[in-house]
Formats: C-alpha cells, sequence, structure tokens
C-alpha cells in the first residue's frame, strides 16, 4: 500500500480526520472546493506524505478515491444527494483508468451503485468493472464523541467484488478494525441502523426490491 495514492474528497468532520489517518501510510491528497479551508489546512500542515489541493486534476494521481461529502436532511428526513452527485461528477471527469472509488458519505440503499456509478461511468468515459471498481464504506463518526475516534470503530467495506474487498479491507485495515459486507446494498443497510432518521426511506426502498434481496 505504501505505494499507493488515496485521494480524499471532502475534508469535512469525516474526511480530514480520514485523510490525516491514512497518510502515516500511503500517500495522501485531501481534495475540497473550498479554498480558505486549504490554505488552513496548508499553512498548518508539518507532514510530508499529505497534500490539500483545491485542484481537482489531482485526482487523476490516485489509486484510490474516497468520497466523503455531506449529506445534509431535507425536510421530509432525506439525505440530500447533491454534493454526492456533484463529487461524483468531479471524481469521474478525472478518474485514471483502474482506480476503485469509494463512497462514504451517508446515503440510503442502492444510492452507490444506481446514482454515483452512473455518474462516473458518464462523466469519466469508463467502465465500472472492466476499467474502475466501486465500494461503499459508511462514515461512522459522531463529531464531538472522543470515544469513538475512527481508530475505535470498525469500519464496513463493501464492493463490487471479492478481489477489490480484500483490497478495501487492506487500505482501511492501515488504520482501524474492518469488517467486510457481503455487498453494497448491505453495507448501505447498515449504514441505516447507524443513521435512524434514513429508516423510513429504506424502508419504501426495501419495497421495492425482489424479496429477499434486502440483507440477504
Amino acid at each position: 500500500m505504501k505505494d499507493k495514492i488515496v485521494c480524499v474528497v471532502g475534508l469535512g468532520y469525516v474526511g480530514l480526520p480520514l485523510a490525516n489517518a491514512l497518510s502515516k501510510h500511503p500517500s495522501v491528497i485531501g481534495y475540497d472546493i473550498d479554498k480558505d479551508k486549504i490554505e488552513k489546512l496548508n499553512d498548518n500542515n508539518n507532514e510530508e506524505n499529505i497534500d490539500f489541493t483545491t485542484d481537482p486534476s489531482r485526482i487523476k494521481q490516485a489509486d484510490f478515491v474516497l468520497i466523503c461529502v455531506p449529506t445534509p436532511i431535507t425536510k421530509s428526513k432525506e439525505p440530500n444527494l447533491r454534493y454526492v452527485k456533484s463529487a461524483a461528477e468531479i471524481v469521474g471527469k478525472n478518474l485514471k483508468k483502474g482506480a476503485i472509488v469509494v463512497l462514504e458519505s451517508t446515503i440510503y440503499p442502492r444510492v452507490t451503485e444506481e446514482t454515483v456509478k452512473p455518474i462516473l461511468e458518464r462523466e469519466s468515459g469508463l467502465k465500472c468493472g472492466a476499467d474502475f471498481k466501486i465500494g461503499y464504506s459508511p462514515e461512522r463518526i459522531n463529531p464531538g464523541d472522543e470515544a469513538h475516534t475512527l481508530d475505535r470503530i470498525t469500519k464496513i467495506v463493501a464492493r463490487m467484488d471479492d478481489e477489490t474487498t480484500e483490497i478495501l479491507a487492506e487500505l482501511y485495515g492501515l488504520i482501524t478494525d474492518v469488517y467486510k459486507a457481503k455487498d453494497i446494498k448491505t453495507a448501505e443497510a447498515a449504514n441505516v441502523i447507524d443513521k435512524p432518521f434514513l429508516r423510513k426511506k429504506a424502508f419504501s426502498e426495501r419495497k421495492a426490491l425482489p424479496k429477499g434481496q434486502f440483507l440477504s
């Protein structure tokens, strides 16, 4: 992993601790559109293994792209996906062949494969599975909770194939314990358990799935 490059997209309360933790192992690029934030981070950055930037073309260097953008809650108590979609567009435009893209944002089931994947394919001109891989690893950090920091929680990882699962388990295993979920939908469902406001949305999504597919 030491020869790999990780790009963390979105440097909020999820992305920044993740970028800092991973930078002790592979090289890390921290990308965010907030210029003031990036300037402050670079002014206080004493680490050689991490670089903060607003330049989206730097994403092209990454073997792993971890999307950690916020999903604000709407009036109907559902995650607003506008930042996820925007991030997927930026990543897609700058995605190198062979990269693995992992969504960490709080979402409801099916978003990774039915919303994010098509955007990545459209913007990159690449084919998921053949040219790049996708995964999901739900963020589980509670801001201000010092008892459950990133290195003290089990990271759930899910993928589109077994090979990608092992690679992601190795990556996240550098910083914390890892649980390998059966598939992406299972990991998305685990996110629902962690985030009670998603349960209503998940229930409606479950009714749309073939019998036995959800969490099976």
